[in-house]
């Protein structure tokens, strides 16, 4: 580093944003935490309000969670106006500042507890292995409060800018008060800037041809998974869920018994859930072509169907759609970081400089930690397909040892060289961040980087996860592993199509 690191900023108070507040503090360094909503937890925080509606569909990632749906100028595409324009009576204000997350009534874990602990705090006795939102989000709070960070975090506070500036992070903060509404502006100084903010804030919503003529149509039927809370309102209605991933499955499950139909629409995709993970009752269906649209599109009852038809791209056709719940993720997105996003720059294509691109993936980083141009800009929680606490607290360790001093980052160009080679044998795009089966191995290459440094300094050098931890992941991953194995192929995709002749109809033309 070019000079010693005293001050640090964390953004998020998550899992990822309390691990490494608490482990800066035990190594002495002076840290603050801005989190833009009242208390820690992050994603497990349910809240029943929900955030605005993103565009239709979604614009370029570094506007994407702050571009709205009723903001956007079709014209244009881009937002009519800014958030601070939007008609600020005091809920309207809150949710602006601080726009709820996609945790919804019933959401529980779906990696066992005993995988997701950290070394900061412990599960407390008789903790199950499968719990809801709360027990997970009060572990996090709780953890912040055994270790400090809750003393040492700004709630309320949203980050609307980081800058490097010389030697120095420049970051702008906002504050808004709970009570009076009262927004205050204020400007700080830190030697580094972590970012934990997690993935689930800028919904991705696809360019289907017909989706947005739908979503204009009739605009509470279709809705992101992001704004997803309970199964109130589905009972007895048909459902198409768009995307085979994580939201769709875990939605897809709460709704089985409850809809009369669910379909789950897929391209067929390497990240989708194995068909066999499913209820029996989900009909898998292939990629929808589009969303058509007759002449009248007018109001219906809330006992009616929509009126027109989908069809998918290998000619089939499904009509009576009641709901339709976009699960196709989330962009990569962070808008106080705007000078780093290269929103017009396809992922394969992305400079040295670049973080952020089409939205994918995060360029440019160092064990998926580090930003390679300086490394005093770091990122806790960006890989995937792990045990999220436990694989984020050991970046926390990591990023502890060297922001402490204790260890150092390779140099710029070795730096660049092992990134290039994770690109060569990856690619570009979401898979770049997928560690599927790798959790350990990932971990045991961060400790055998830091620790002969920790050892050196005089300290003791951090302990990877345990054989009990470790024979539990393996269980879960080779019963992951077989289900993947039974997985049909999705082509020919009509294999996939479960009896829905009956409601198979010749496409509607489109307008």
């Amino acid at each position: 580093m070019a000079h010693p690191i005293k001050r640090i900023a964390v953004i998020g108070a998550g899992v990822s944003g309390v691990s490494a507040a608490a482990h800066l503090k035990t190594a002495g360094l002076e840290v603050t935490v801005f989190e833009r909503t009242g208390k820690a937890g992050g994603v497990w925080v349910f809240d029943a309000r929900v955030a605005p509606e993103p565009a239709y569909p979604s614009l370029v990632p570094s506007i994407a969670e702050t571009a709205y749906y009723e903001d956007v100028d079709s014209k244009r595409g881009v937002p009519r106006h800014t958030s601070e324009d939007v008609r600020e009576n005091s809920e309207n204000l809150k949710i602006l500042h601080a726009p709820p997350g996609p945790c919804y009534e019933l959401l529980s874990n779906n990696v066992p507890t005993g995988l997701m602990k950290t070394t900061l705090n412990s599960w407390p006795p008789g903790t199950e292995q499968i719990v809801r939102h709360n027990v997970l989000a009060e572990y996090i709070q709780d953890t912040a409060a055994k270790t400090g960070v809750e003393g040492i975090t700004q709630y309320n506070t949203k980050v609307e800018r980081v800058e490097k500036k010389g030697e120095y992070w420049d970051v702008r903060t906002v504050t808004l008060d709970a009570d009076t509404l009262e927004k205050k502006t204020r400007d700080w100084e830190f030697d580094a800037v972590i970012v934990a903010t997690g993935h689930y804030h800028a919904p991705k919503v696809p360019a289907i041809p017909g989706l947005k003529g739908w979503k204009k149509a009739w605009p509470s039927r279709i809705q992101h998974s992001k704004r997803y809370r309970s199964t109130r309102g589905f009972e007895g209605k048909s459902v198409l869920l768009i995307g085979g991933s994580t939201s769709s499955f875990d939605i897809a499950k709460e709704l089985d018994g409850i809809a009369k139909t669910i379909y789950q629409s897929t391209r067929g995709g390497e990240f989708d859930h194995p068909i066999s993970m499913l209820p029996p009752s989900v009909k898998r269906i292939s990629e929808i072509k589009s969303f058509d649209l007759g002449q009248h599109s007018g109001p219906i009852l809330d006992n009616e169907a929509i009126l027109y038809t989908i069809t998918l791209v290998n000619g089939q056709v499904i009509s009576d759609i009641d709901r339709v719940i976009i699960c196709t993720g989330y962009h990569c997105a962070f808008p106080f970081l705007s000078p780093y996003h290269r929103d017009s720059v396809p992922a394969s294509e992305a400079d040295k400089t670049a973080l952020v691109t089409d939205g994918t993936q995060m360029h440019n980083l160092h064990k998926d930690i580090f930003y390679i141009p300086d490394p005093t800009l770091a990122f806790i929680g960006v890989p995937y397909h792990i045990a999220t606490f436990s694989l984020f607290d050991f970046q926390a360790i990591a990023v502890a040892a060297v922001f402490s001093g204790k260890a150092n980052t390779p140099s710029e160009e070795d730096m660049r060289e092992e990134y290039l080679r994770k690109l060569g044998q990856k690619g570009s795009g979401r898979s770049f961040h997928s560690l599927r089966g790798k959790d350990a191995e990932y971990v045991d290459e961060l400790l055998a980087w830091i620790n002969p440094g920790i050892v050196a300094a005089g300290g003791k050098a951090a302990e990877g996860h345990t054989k009990e931890w470790k024979a539990q992941y393996e269980l879960l991953r080779e019963k992951f592993e077989g289900l993947i194995e039974k997985k049909p192929q999705l082509a020919p995709v009509e294999k996939n199509i479960v009896d829905i002749k009956a409601e198979v109809r010749e496409p509607v033309e489109a307008h």
